[in-house]
C-alpha cells in the first residue's frame, strides 16, 4: 500500500508543538469532522501506542506534543482564520476536540501569514500585523500580534519563555472574553465549591470556565507544597489517580459530564490544578525561583500527567481566577483586586494579565493577555499508510 503524502507543517507554539494542516490540503473525507478525519490524524501522530512512545508517528508521547491543528480561511468577516485544535490521546484511539490549546494559539497567526491566509496588503515590510483568529473548538476570538521582518514572519528574537530552551520573537496573545463558551464563568454560581472525592473526602475547589474549564484546589489539601516537579508526581500511579478523581468530580459539578465514567472519554477538559502561596524552589531547568519572584504557585495536570510547564489555556483560567476576589487562586495570590499575576510552574514563571468586571451578580472577563513565541520546526509532507477515501 502506497503511503499518502499530505502537506503539513510541524510547529512549536509556546511550550507545545504539533502538526499543522491547511484544511484544503487534507483528503476530502478528512475535511469534515468524523471517523475518517480522526483515523488519519491518529495515524499521523502515531496513536494509539501501547508503548506510549509515538515511535511510528509525529507525536512526542506527551500531552504537550501530541497535538494537531487545522487552519482554514474564516467564514466570518470579523476573523482572518478559523483554528481547530485536536488533543490526541497517546494510548487510546481518540482525539479530544472539546477545548483549545493556548500555547499553539501563538503559532496560528504565523502559520496564517506564512501560508498566504492574510491579505498581503496588510503586511508591513517591518513591523507587526494583527491576526484575528476564530477558535472553532470553543467559539471564541483570539487576537495575536505577529512580528514581521523583511516581509516575512520574524521567528528569531531575544524573548525567553520558561519551558522553552531557546529565545525567539515575542508574540502577544489576547484571549477575548474567554469566560463564555460552555457556560457561565462559574458554572455552579460559586467562587468556591466543595467536592466529595473518593479516597480524599470533602475538598474545596474553584470551578471556572475561562479559556478552558478548570478545577483549582489547594495544594495543601492533598499534602503538596505547590513546588512539585514532574518527577514528584508522575511516577506515582496513586497520585495521578487521585488527581483524576478530583478532575472527574469537578467535571461532574460543572455539568461537563453526566456520569463519572464519561470523564475517561473527555481527557482534555476540564484541567485540574493545585495552587499554593509563594515559595522558593528550583525549576526543572535548574533555575532558582524565589518566593519574591511570584504571586503564587500553580501545578497543572494535562492528559493524566503533571505538565512540564503550564498549558496556555490553563494560564488564561489562572489569570481570570486571580482577578476575581474569593477564588482559591486569588486567595493563594494574597487576595485583593488584581489585574495581572505572576505564577510559578515547574519550568519557571509566567505573567498573565486579566481584566475582570462584575455586572450585577455575574463576573465578566474582558480579555486575558500573555506573551508566547512560535517557530516552524519542519515543513513539507507527512506520509500516512492509511487509505482515506
Amino acid at each position: 500500500m502506497t503511503q499518502q503524502k499530505i502537506p503539513a507543517i510541524y510547529m512549536r507554539g509556546g511550550t507545545s508543538k504539533g502538526v499543522f494542516f491547511h484544511l484544503a490540503d487534507l483528503p476530502e473525507a478528512a475535511q469534515a469532522p468524523g471517523p475518517a478525519r480522526d483515523a488519519l490524524l491518529l495515524r499521523v501522530i502515531g496513536s494509539p501506542d501501547p508503548y506510549q512512545k509515538h515511535t511510528d508517528g509525529m507525536g512526542g508521547a506527551t500531552s504537550s506534543t501530541s497535538k494537531v491543528v487545522i487552519i482554514a480561511p474564516s467564514a466570518s468577516p470579523e476573523h482572518d482564520v478559523d483554528y481547530l485544535f485536536g488533543q490526541v490521546s497517546i494510548d487510546q484511539p481518540f482525539i479530544d476536540w472539546s477545548g483549545n490549546c493556548g500555547n499553539l494559539s501563538a503559532a496560528v497567526g504565523p502559520f496564517a501569514v506564512a501560508n498566504g491566509l492574510i491579505d498581503t496588503g496588510r503586511l508591513p515590510q517591518n513591523g507587526v500585523v494583527e491576526v484575528r483568529i476564530w477558535q472553532a473548538n470553543i467559539h471564541k476570538t483570539i487576537v495575536t500580534q505577529v512580528p514581521i521582518a523583511d516581509g516575512e514572519v520574524q521567528e528569531t528574537g531575544d524573548f525567553m519563555l520558561d519551558g522553552v530552551a531557546f529565545p525567539a520573537a515575542e508574540i502577544p496573545v489576547a484571549f477575548m472574553a474567554p469566560a463564555d463558551g460552555e457556560g457561565a464563568i462559574f458554572p455552579t454560581g460559586n467562587r468556591v465549591d466543595t467536592l466529595d472525592v473518593a479516597g480524599v473526602g470533602r475538598l474545596d475547589a474553584t470551578l471556572i470556565n475561562a479559556g478552558i474549564p478548570a478545577v483549582f484546589i489547594n495544594a495543601a489539601a492533598l499534602g503538596y507544597a505547590g513546588t512539585e516537579l514532574q518527577d514528584d508526581i508522575n511516577p506515582s500511579a496513586e497520585a495521578l489517580a487521585t488527581l483524576e478523581r478530583v478532575r472527574a468530580q469537578g467535571a461532574l459539578a460543572m455539568g461537563l459530564i453526566a456520569t463519572l465514567d464519561e470523564a475517561a472519554r473527555r481527557q482534555h477538559t476540564p484541567k485540574v490544578a493545585f495552587v499554593a502561596p509563594p515559595a522558593g524552589y528550583t525549576a526543572s531547568s535548574g533555575k532558582a525561583i524565589g518566593a519574591a519572584d511570584v504571586d503564587l504557585l500553580v501545578r497543572a495536570v494535562s492528559m493524566g500527567k503533571l505538565h512540564h510547564a503550564m498549558m496556555g489555556t490553563a494560564a488564561v483560567a489562572i489569570g481570570a481566577a486571580a482577578a476575581i476576589e474569593g477564588t482559591l487562586v486569588n486567595q493563594a495570590a494574597g487576595g485583593g483586586e488584581r489585574k495581572k499575576v505572576t505564577f510559578g510552574h515547574p519550568s519557571g514563571t509566567l505573567q498573565v494579565g486579566a481584566t475582570a468586571r462584575r455586572i450585577n451578580a455575574h463576573w465578566q472577563i474582558e480579555q486575558v493577555v500573555m506573551s508566547r513565541s512560535a517557530r516552524v520546526l519542519m515543513e513539507g509532507v507527512v506520509r500516512v499508510p492509511v487509505p482515506i477515501e
